[in-house]
């Protein structure tokens, strides 16, 4: 599990409790090489729109395009009510698997990452 941003960081307890080995980044570009060098089962992240954005919407662009060619990896964002609609946005261009609104319900969370063990 890449654990990637700091809003996610709160819940590593859980995922290790669940079975999952947690690698913490904290840039997105190293992330990144992880993805390519070594697919994790999961990615979770924090997803957010900046107007000031030059080139993209959110600052998981990059991150999505890269885990596209790995098929097996999930990818789970949290994100903030006000930017459903950039997540819209991007998640019809590029996969997410799942998407929760901050504050995340620990349970729907800890359901979906069960799920996704099986």
């Amino acid at each position: 599990m890449v654990n990637a941003f700091i809003g996610t960081a709160g819940y590593k307890k859980l995922y290790q409790e669940l079975g999952y080995t947690v690698t913490a980044e904290w840039s997105e570009r190293k992330a990144i090489s992880l993805v390519r060098k070594s697919p994790p089962a999961v990615i979770v992240a924090d997803f957010y729109h900046q107007s000031d954005f030059r080139d993209r919407l959110s600052n998981l662009e990059s991150l999505l395009a890269a885990v596209q060619s790995a098929p097996n990896t999930r990818v789970l964002v949290f994100y903030e009510a006000a930017h459903q609609a950039v997540l819209d946005t991007v998640s019809a261009r590029l996969r997410v698997d799942a998407a929760f609104c901050l504050p995340v319900q620990e349970d729907k969370l800890r359901a979906t990452l069960q799920a996704w063990l099986n």
